[in-house]
């Protein structure tokens, strides 16, 4: 198994930068990568981004890409999701999420997931 634990939300300005992290712990050998998704109120679940946990490689979605930057602190076993120019349509609860394999799509077969940190951006 694989515990995560999301921190770092909070209530920002438009235009303002916050940074989440993600804490992995337990089996973290097992894992293949972490993703970042949100979910506003009303609407779906939504991919934000990965990253592998060996590789450090990325990818992101088009809603957020070229703002938002995901990066890994191996020592800590920590994974970050920087964003910059928040708009309000960023508001939302933000989970991590890991995986011990990808089958399927890339925003697919995650297996463990955290509890989820809110934020809001105001205009």
């Amino acid at each position: 198994q694989v515990q995560l634990v999301e921190s770092g939300g909070g209530l920002v300005q438009a235009g303002d930068s916050l940074t989440l992290s993600c804490a992995a712990s337990g089996r973290t050998f097992s894992v293949y990568d972490v993703g970042w998704f949100r979910q506003a109120p009303g609407k779906e679940r939504e991919f934000v981004g990965h990253i592998t946990w060996t590789g450090g490689i990325t990818a992101y979605s088009d809603s957020v890409k070229g703002r938002f930057t995901i990066s890994k602190e191996n020592a800590k076993n920590t994974v970050i999701l920087q964003m910059n120019s928040l708009k309000p349509e960023d508001t939302a609860v933000y989970l991590c999420a890991a995986r011990r394999r990808m089958l399927g799509g890339i925003s697919n077969d995650y297996e463990f997931w955290g509890q989820g940190t809110q934020v809001t951006v105001s205009s």
